[in-house]
C-alpha cells in the first residue's frame, strides 16, 4: 500500500472507523498536536543528553499513540472503539507520571522562577516537548467543550506530562542530579 492515497486531496482526512472530516476539524487538530508532541518527544529521546530518559520517554510515546486513537474516534464510535479493545488512557498513566514528578522533586529538582529554555540540547528538546504538550492541552480542552463524553484522563495525563517535562528539562541542566 502506498503512503499516497489521494483521499485527502479535497481537504478531508480519515478518522477511525472510516469516518471522514475536514482536515481543519478540531478533532484532527487535537490528534495532530499530540502527534507533534510524540515527534518532539522522539527528538528528546534521541538527544545525547537524555539517554537515561529513553525508556520513560518511549513509554510516554506509546501512551500518546493510544491517546491519538481516542482523539481520532467520533463520539458515536466510542463504544465501537472500546469493544475493539483499542487503547484507552486510564488513571494509572497520570499516576505513573506523578510518581516521576515526586521523585524529581525529592531529588531537589523544582521550581525556582522563570527559566530560559536552551541551556543545553537535552533540556531544550524537553522544553520544546513541554510547549507542544501545553498546546495539546489547549486544543483538547477546547474539543472537550463540544464533546463532554471525552475521556477526562486525557487532559489529566497531559497536564502531568507537561509538569514532568518541565522538571526533566531542569534536571537536564544539572549534571549532578540524575533524572
Amino acid at each position: 500500500m502506498s503512503i499516497t492515497t489521494k483521499t485527502g486531496d479535497a481537504g478531508l482526512t480519515g478518522l477511525l472507523f472510516n469516518r471522514r472530516v475536514p482536515k481543519h476539524h478540531p478533532r484532527v487538530e487535537a490528534a495532530g498536536t499530540v502527534d507533534e508532541l510524540n515527534s518532539t518527544l522522539g527528538l528528546a529521546r534521541a538527544s545525547e543528553g537524555n539517554q537515561a530518559l529513553r525508556p520513560l520517554l518511549l513509554e510516554i510515546q506509546n501512551l500518546l499513540v493510544g491517546l491519538m486513537g481516542e482523539l481520532a474516534t467520533l463520539p458515536e464510535d466510542r463504544a465501537r472503539y472500546r469493544t475493539a479493545g483499542l487503547a484507552v488512557l486510564v488513571p494509572a498513566a497520570a499516576e505513573r507520571l506523578h510518581r516521576e514528578i515526586l521523585a524529581l522533586e525529592q531529588a531537589g529538582v523544582g521550581f525556582s522562577g522563570w527559566v530560559m529554555p536552551g541551556e543545553n540540547p537535552a533540556s531544550a528538546t524537553l522544553d520544546a516537548a513541554r510547549t507542544v504538550c501545553r498546546r495539546a492541552e489547549r486544543t483538547i480542552s477546547a474539543l472537550a467543550e463540544s464533546d463532554p463524553g471525552q475521556n477526562p484522563e486525557i487532559l489529566i495525563f497531559l497536564n502531568r506530562l507537561s509538569d514532568l517535562l518541565w522538571l526533566l528539562a531542569r534536571a537536564a541542566t544539572r549534571p549532578a542530579c540524575p533524572p
